[in-house]
């Protein structure tokens, strides 16, 4: 029976696909983008996250119940040395301050069926389905299988929501199954992308190419972040790559937000884009026009 790591399923989602959806965050991530809102999603593990407001160090529990002497006193709230911590999951069983939570778990493709299945009615009716995000489901290749299989028996419709970053084997394994691609393209400069977003786009553009010839059905996602990837020359080389393909005309513009800020924190990682903010309204306005100048669909999804 497959399993696999989760993080989240999301009941109700709106924004990832069409119609009313349920969304199923896979943990474990090969890109390490530096305005990442869903940092929870990027190690392969479960990790521990300490809500500081929450916390009373005072109290002790968490200190005297951890097998590994991960946890020590750090002012009114407590700290957590990750390497020595192995996410059991002892701390947050006594933490009556709800200030400890372990953040990822393993299930099984039944699992996640029996939680999905409870919104069919809104899938139905709505145009909707389910969406598998992350992280990225794509490095979980047969536990997303599994699911694309059984959600294809079932009758629900299917998106997988992707970094593109995996090898083309994978990606064909999985294709047929899915009935909508929400892709995600950042920066056209391979340098620039390594520099941010931690790998190369090669394989990124490649898999994209390769979904277009097999004529799948794909949004472009486009994360908007300021300084990084907003500029006119960015933009216009993501608009002039994309007209190269064969049957991709909706874009999906995604401004940066900082709800990943007390994440971050949570999770005791450094957060290189602290300080920086949403783009204007007049900037997402230009980079539209430059694709709709383009002959490319807007999508009202993800505009602020």
């Amino acid at each position: 029976m497959a399993k696999g790591l989760i993080f989240d399923i999301s009941r109700y989602a709106i924004h990832d696909g069409p119609g009313i959806r349920a969304t199923v965050f896979f943990k474990g991530c090969p890109l390490r983008c530096q305005w990442c809102h869903n940092p929870e999603g990027q190690e392969p593990k479960p990790e521990i996250a300490v809500k500081t407001e929450r916390c009373a160090a005072e109290c002790g529990r968490c200190l005297s119940v951890c097998p590994q002497g991960a946890i020590s006193k750090n002012g009114p709230s407590i700290a957590v040395d990750r390497e020595k911590c192995d996410s059991c999951g002892k701390c947050k069983d006594v933490c009556v301050y709800e200030a400890l939570d372990i953040i990822g778990r393993e299930v099984t493709v039944q699992d996640v069926m029996k939680e999905v299945e409870k919104d069919r009615v809104f899938f139905d009716e709505s145009g909707g389905g389910v969406t598998f995000s992350g992280g990225e489901p794509l490095l979980q290749p047969d536990f997303l299988v599994a699911l694309l299989q059984e959600f294809k028996k079932k009758g629900i419709r299917t998106t997988v929501d992707t970094s593109g970053y995996a090898s083309t084997k994978i990606l064909d394994r999985i294709s047929d199954n899915v009935d909508l691609f929400l892709y995600d393209l950042k920066v056209m400069d391979p340098k620039k992308h390594r520099k941010y977003a931690g790998v190369s786009n090669e394989i990124i553009l490649e898999n994209l190419r390769r979904l277009s010839e097999k004529g799948k059905k794909v949004i472009i996602r486009i994360p908007v972040i300021p300084g990084v990837n907003d500029d006119r020359e960015n933009m216009k080389a993501i608009a002039e790559y994309l007209l190269s393909l064969k049957n991709i005309k909706q874009i999906n513009l995604l401004p940066f937000h900082r709800g990943g800020v007390q994440k971050y924190k949570r999770l005791g990682k450094k957060n290189l884009t602290e300080s920086l903010q949403p783009p204007s309204n007049d900037k997402i306005n230009e980079i539209k026009k430059i694709f709709i100048d383009f002959g490319f669909v807007l999508e009202k999804k993800g505009e602020p």
